[in-house]
Protein backbone atom coordinates (compact mmCIF):
# COMPACT_ATOMS: atom_id res chain seq x y z
CA UNK A 1 0.00 0.00 0.00
CA UNK A 2 1.09 3.47 -0.63
CA UNK A 3 1.97 5.69 2.26
CA UNK A 4 -0.54 8.69 3.40
CA UNK A 5 0.20 12.09 4.59
CA UNK A 6 -2.48 13.35 7.13
CA UNK A 7 -3.08 16.64 8.32
CA UNK A 8 -1.68 17.40 12.03
CA UNK A 9 -4.24 16.29 14.84
CA UNK A 10 -3.93 19.39 17.05
CA UNK A 11 -7.88 19.23 18.67
CA UNK A 12 -8.52 16.16 20.55
CA UNK A 13 -11.38 15.52 22.93
CA UNK A 14 -11.65 12.93 25.71
CA UNK A 15 -15.24 11.57 26.80
CA UNK A 16 -16.11 9.84 30.11
CA UNK A 17 -19.28 9.16 31.24
CA UNK A 18 -21.46 9.42 28.05
CA UNK A 19 -23.11 6.06 30.03
CA UNK A 20 -23.42 7.37 33.77
CA UNK A 21 -22.94 4.62 35.77
CA UNK A 22 -19.37 3.50 33.58
CA UNK A 23 -17.27 5.23 36.10
CA UNK A 24 -13.55 4.28 34.74
CA UNK A 25 -14.15 7.80 32.40
CA UNK A 26 -15.70 9.79 34.45
CA UNK A 27 -12.51 9.55 36.88
CA UNK A 28 -10.63 9.88 34.44
CA UNK A 29 -12.09 12.80 33.01
CA UNK A 30 -12.35 14.28 36.49
CA UNK A 31 -8.71 13.86 37.24
CA UNK A 32 -7.98 15.13 33.62
CA UNK A 33 -9.79 18.24 34.58
CA UNK A 34 -8.28 18.91 37.60
CA UNK A 35 -4.66 18.40 37.31
CA UNK A 36 -6.00 21.03 34.09
CA UNK A 37 -4.92 18.73 31.44
CA UNK A 38 -5.47 20.87 28.70
CA UNK A 39 -2.43 20.40 26.54
CA UNK A 40 0.00 17.42 26.02
CA UNK A 41 2.67 18.96 23.53
CA UNK A 42 1.04 19.90 20.05
CA UNK A 43 -2.27 18.70 21.43
CA UNK A 44 -5.31 20.49 22.40
CA UNK A 45 -7.61 18.59 24.67
CA UNK A 46 -10.69 19.30 25.48
CA UNK A 47 -12.00 16.79 28.24
CA UNK A 48 -15.55 16.25 28.58
CA UNK A 49 -18.42 14.72 30.95
CA UNK A 50 -20.76 13.78 28.50
CA UNK A 51 -24.06 12.77 30.44
CA UNK A 52 -23.37 14.53 33.10
CA UNK A 53 -27.32 14.24 34.67
CA UNK A 54 -26.94 10.67 34.19
CA UNK A 55 -22.92 10.44 36.24
CA UNK A 56 -25.10 12.04 39.10
CA UNK A 57 -27.84 9.53 39.50
CA UNK A 58 -25.14 6.95 38.34
CA UNK A 59 -27.21 5.27 35.82
CA UNK A 60 -26.85 4.88 32.33
CA UNK A 61 -28.87 7.42 31.28
CA UNK A 62 -31.42 9.43 32.28
CA UNK A 63 -34.64 9.42 29.22
CA UNK A 64 -32.77 7.47 25.97
CA UNK A 65 -29.10 6.07 25.53
CA UNK A 66 -27.16 9.20 24.57
CA UNK A 67 -24.63 7.02 22.75
CA UNK A 68 -27.17 5.57 20.30
CA UNK A 69 -28.35 9.65 19.68
CA UNK A 70 -25.92 10.64 16.76
CA UNK A 71 -26.98 9.86 14.15
CA UNK A 72 -27.37 12.73 11.61
CA UNK A 73 -31.14 12.22 11.60
CA UNK A 74 -31.27 12.73 15.59
CA UNK A 75 -29.00 15.55 15.54
CA UNK A 76 -30.70 17.48 13.21
CA UNK A 77 -34.19 16.66 14.43
CA UNK A 78 -36.19 19.67 15.83
CA UNK A 79 -35.67 20.40 19.72
CA UNK A 80 -39.47 20.16 21.52
CA UNK A 81 -40.25 20.59 25.24
CA UNK A 82 -40.97 17.11 25.23
CA UNK A 83 -37.66 16.27 23.69
CA UNK A 84 -35.73 13.52 25.67
CA UNK A 85 -32.29 14.84 28.08
CA UNK A 86 -30.08 12.75 25.64
CA UNK A 87 -31.08 13.97 22.48
CA UNK A 88 -30.65 17.67 23.88
CA UNK A 89 -27.25 16.55 25.17
CA UNK A 90 -26.37 15.19 22.02
CA UNK A 91 -27.12 18.22 20.14
CA UNK A 92 -24.71 20.02 22.83
CA UNK A 93 -21.94 17.94 21.96
CA UNK A 94 -22.39 17.97 18.35
CA UNK A 95 -22.10 22.05 18.37
CA UNK A 96 -19.17 21.44 21.17
CA UNK A 97 -17.12 18.79 19.47
CA UNK A 98 -18.27 18.99 15.75
CA UNK A 99 -20.17 19.41 13.68
CA UNK A 100 -20.34 15.97 13.07
CA UNK A 101 -19.00 15.23 9.51
CA UNK A 102 -18.25 19.41 9.09
CA UNK A 103 -14.37 20.94 9.17
CA UNK A 104 -15.10 22.32 12.38
CA UNK A 105 -15.48 19.02 13.94
CA UNK A 106 -12.68 18.02 16.46
CA UNK A 107 -9.61 15.82 14.98
CA UNK A 108 -9.92 13.19 17.55
CA UNK A 109 -12.15 11.98 19.93
CA UNK A 110 -12.07 9.05 22.35
CA UNK A 111 -14.91 7.81 24.27
CA UNK A 112 -14.32 5.80 27.76
CA UNK A 113 -16.72 2.96 28.44
CA UNK A 114 -16.99 0.44 31.40
CA UNK A 115 -19.04 -2.80 30.40
CA UNK A 116 -19.87 -5.96 33.17
CA UNK A 117 -18.39 -8.29 30.35
CA UNK A 118 -15.49 -9.81 30.47
CA UNK A 119 -13.73 -8.22 27.45
CA UNK A 120 -10.55 -6.49 28.63
CA UNK A 121 -9.39 -3.75 26.32
CA UNK A 122 -11.48 -3.28 23.30
CA UNK A 123 -11.29 -0.60 20.55
CA UNK A 124 -14.35 -0.37 18.81
CA UNK A 125 -14.21 2.12 15.32
CA UNK A 126 -16.26 2.89 12.77
CA UNK A 127 -15.48 1.81 8.54
CA UNK A 128 -11.69 1.25 7.97
CA UNK A 129 -9.77 4.68 9.75
CA UNK A 130 -6.03 3.98 9.19
CA UNK A 131 -5.63 5.98 12.04
CA UNK A 132 -7.48 4.35 14.56
CA UNK A 133 -6.07 0.98 13.10
CA UNK A 134 -2.15 2.77 14.11
CA UNK A 135 -3.24 3.47 17.59
CA UNK A 136 -4.47 0.03 17.72
CA UNK A 137 -1.04 -1.31 16.87
CA UNK A 138 1.08 1.16 18.23
CA UNK A 139 -1.36 0.22 22.03
CA UNK A 140 -0.58 -3.76 21.20
CA UNK A 141 2.54 -3.31 21.14
CA UNK A 142 2.80 -0.86 24.56
CA UNK A 143 0.51 -2.03 26.51
CA UNK A 144 1.42 -3.83 29.84
CA UNK A 145 -2.20 -5.14 30.06
CA UNK A 146 -3.35 -7.90 27.61
CA UNK A 147 -4.63 -8.36 25.26
CA UNK A 148 -6.38 -5.64 23.09
CA UNK A 149 -8.64 -6.46 20.88
CA UNK A 150 -10.39 -4.18 18.07
CA UNK A 151 -14.53 -4.26 16.92
CA UNK A 152 -14.70 -2.65 14.22
CA UNK A 153 -18.94 -1.29 13.27
CA UNK A 154 -19.72 -1.27 9.28
CA UNK A 155 -21.96 1.04 8.96
CA UNK A 156 -22.11 4.72 7.39
CA UNK A 157 -20.97 7.44 9.40
CA UNK A 158 -24.73 9.07 8.87
CA UNK A 159 -25.95 5.90 10.71
CA UNK A 160 -22.97 5.53 13.18
CA UNK A 161 -24.74 6.21 16.74
CA UNK A 162 -22.30 6.82 19.10
CA UNK A 163 -20.06 9.93 20.14
CA UNK A 164 -16.79 9.29 18.52
CA UNK A 165 -18.28 9.36 14.87
CA UNK A 166 -18.74 13.17 16.17
CA UNK A 167 -15.06 14.12 15.80
CA UNK A 168 -12.76 13.52 12.11
CA UNK A 169 -11.38 10.50 13.42
CA UNK A 170 -11.85 8.97 16.72
CA UNK A 171 -12.60 5.56 18.89
CA UNK A 172 -14.21 4.65 22.00
CA UNK A 173 -12.53 2.44 24.47
CA UNK A 174 -14.15 -0.71 25.92
CA UNK A 175 -13.22 -1.79 29.27
CA UNK A 176 -14.14 -4.66 31.49
CA UNK A 177 -15.24 -6.39 33.10
CA UNK A 178 -16.42 -3.61 35.73
CA UNK A 179 -19.85 -3.53 37.75
CA UNK A 180 -21.95 -1.14 36.93
CA UNK A 181 -20.96 2.08 39.40
CA UNK A 182 -18.52 0.75 40.53
CA UNK A 183 -14.43 0.83 40.28
CA UNK A 184 -11.91 -1.20 39.87
CA UNK A 185 -8.26 0.19 40.11
CA UNK A 186 -7.31 -2.45 37.50
CA UNK A 187 -10.20 -2.09 34.98
CA UNK A 188 -9.25 1.93 35.54
CA UNK A 189 -5.64 1.53 35.29
CA UNK A 190 -5.85 -0.30 31.74
CA UNK A 191 -7.82 2.55 30.43
CA UNK A 192 -5.59 4.91 32.28
CA UNK A 193 -2.90 3.42 30.27
CA UNK A 194 -4.80 2.88 26.97
CA UNK A 195 -5.68 6.58 26.89
CA UNK A 196 -1.94 7.87 27.85
CA UNK A 197 -0.53 5.83 25.09
CA UNK A 198 -3.36 7.27 22.92
CA UNK A 199 -2.18 10.69 23.74
CA UNK A 200 1.87 9.70 22.84
CA UNK A 201 0.72 8.31 19.65
CA UNK A 202 -1.07 11.48 18.90
CA UNK A 203 1.58 13.85 19.56
CA UNK A 204 4.40 11.49 17.81
CA UNK A 205 2.51 11.85 15.01
CA UNK A 206 2.40 15.51 14.99
CA UNK A 207 5.92 15.64 15.63
CA UNK A 208 6.45 14.23 12.17
CA UNK A 209 7.39 10.53 13.37
CA UNK A 210 6.22 8.06 10.29
CA UNK A 211 4.32 5.22 11.63
CA UNK A 212 5.02 1.42 9.10
CA UNK A 213 2.39 -0.22 7.72
CA UNK A 214 1.14 -3.26 8.88
CA UNK A 215 -1.49 -5.76 9.64
CA UNK A 216 -4.25 -5.74 12.13
CA UNK A 217 -6.93 -8.57 13.49
CA UNK A 218 -10.15 -7.21 14.39
CA UNK A 219 -14.14 -8.20 15.07
CA UNK A 220 -16.98 -7.43 13.12
CA UNK A 221 -20.52 -8.28 14.02
CA UNK A 222 -22.14 -10.49 12.40
CA UNK A 223 -25.79 -10.99 14.29
CA UNK A 224 -27.13 -10.43 17.93
CA UNK A 225 -28.44 -13.50 19.96
CA UNK A 226 -31.43 -12.92 22.28
CA UNK A 227 -32.13 -15.06 25.26
CA UNK A 228 -35.06 -18.03 24.94
CA UNK A 229 -38.31 -16.50 26.07
CA UNK A 230 -41.57 -17.51 27.31
CA UNK A 231 -43.82 -16.94 24.20
CA UNK A 232 -46.40 -15.30 25.94
CA UNK A 233 -44.82 -13.34 28.75
CA UNK A 234 -41.69 -12.78 26.44
CA UNK A 235 -39.62 -12.73 30.45
CA UNK A 236 -35.93 -14.69 29.41
CA UNK A 237 -36.04 -18.33 30.23
CA UNK A 238 -32.43 -19.09 30.42
CA UNK A 239 -29.08 -17.37 31.61
CA UNK A 240 -25.78 -17.67 29.78
CA UNK A 241 -24.33 -21.11 30.23
CA UNK A 242 -21.47 -21.18 32.53
CA UNK A 243 -19.66 -22.47 29.98
CA UNK A 244 -19.93 -19.52 27.70
CA UNK A 245 -19.83 -16.99 30.45
CA UNK A 246 -16.81 -14.84 30.97
CA UNK A 247 -15.42 -16.43 27.64
CA UNK A 248 -15.57 -13.39 24.88
CA UNK A 249 -13.63 -13.78 22.26
CA UNK A 250 -13.22 -17.02 22.56
CA UNK A 251 -14.25 -19.22 19.24
CA UNK A 252 -17.90 -20.85 19.55
CA UNK A 253 -18.35 -23.98 17.43
CA UNK A 254 -21.69 -25.77 16.71
CA UNK A 255 -23.04 -27.72 19.57
CA UNK A 256 -21.17 -25.43 22.24
CA UNK A 257 -23.52 -24.72 25.03
CA UNK A 258 -24.75 -20.86 25.02
CA UNK A 259 -27.68 -20.74 27.35
CA UNK A 260 -29.03 -23.02 30.73
CA UNK A 261 -32.67 -22.70 30.79
CA UNK A 262 -34.00 -22.30 34.19
CA UNK A 263 -35.58 -25.92 34.42
CA UNK A 264 -32.01 -27.19 34.17
CA UNK A 265 -31.91 -27.52 29.55
CA UNK A 266 -28.35 -26.49 28.20
CA UNK A 267 -29.35 -25.17 24.81
CA UNK A 268 -26.63 -25.10 22.44
CA UNK A 269 -25.34 -22.99 19.87
CA UNK A 270 -25.96 -24.30 16.54
CA UNK A 271 -25.00 -21.71 13.90
CA UNK A 272 -21.48 -21.51 12.22
CA UNK A 273 -18.22 -20.80 13.80
CA UNK A 274 -18.35 -17.33 15.11
CA UNK A 275 -16.60 -15.05 18.17
CA UNK A 276 -18.96 -13.67 20.99
CA UNK A 277 -18.07 -10.92 22.58
CA UNK A 278 -20.59 -8.15 24.89
CA UNK A 279 -21.27 -11.65 26.97
CA UNK A 280 -24.34 -11.21 29.73
CA UNK A 281 -23.62 -7.60 29.12
CA UNK A 282 -25.96 -5.78 31.70
CA UNK A 283 -27.43 -3.10 29.56
CA UNK A 284 -28.39 -5.22 26.84
CA UNK A 285 -31.20 -6.65 28.72
CA UNK A 286 -32.94 -3.78 27.50
CA UNK A 287 -31.89 -4.51 24.41
CA UNK A 288 -33.14 -7.95 23.95
CA UNK A 289 -29.07 -8.66 23.71
CA UNK A 290 -27.71 -11.74 25.54
CA UNK A 291 -24.31 -11.37 23.33
CA UNK A 292 -23.34 -10.60 19.80
CA UNK A 293 -21.11 -12.89 17.63
CA UNK A 294 -18.81 -11.96 15.43
CA UNK A 295 -15.98 -13.49 12.60
CA UNK A 296 -12.49 -12.27 12.92
CA UNK A 297 -11.09 -10.24 10.31
CA UNK A 298 -7.71 -8.90 8.61
CA UNK A 299 -7.04 -5.14 7.91
CA UNK A 300 -4.32 -4.12 6.28
CA UNK A 301 -3.16 -0.57 6.89
CA UNK A 302 -0.36 2.19 5.16
CA UNK A 303 2.34 3.80 6.80
CA UNK A 304 1.43 6.86 7.23
CA UNK A 305 3.26 10.47 8.53
CA UNK A 306 1.85 14.46 9.33
CA UNK A 307 1.85 16.58 6.45
CA UNK A 308 4.14 18.79 5.65
CA UNK A 309 2.97 22.58 5.40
Amino acid sequence: MEHVSLPPLSRVAICGGTHGNEISGVYIVREMQKQKVDRAGSLSITTVLSNPRAVDACRRYVDTDLNRCFTDALLSAPITDSSPYELRRAQELNTQLGPKGGQGAVDFLCDLHNTTSNMGLCLIFYSLDWLSLHILKYIQSKMTFAPVRAIQLDIPLSEAYSLESVGKHGFAFEVGPQPNGVLRADIFNMMKEAVDLTIEWLQAFNSGSTFEGGVVEAYTLVKSVDYPRDPTTNEITAAIHPQLQDNDFKLLRPGDPVFLTFSGEVVKHAGEELYPFFINECAYYEKNIAFHLAKKITLTFPSISVKKD
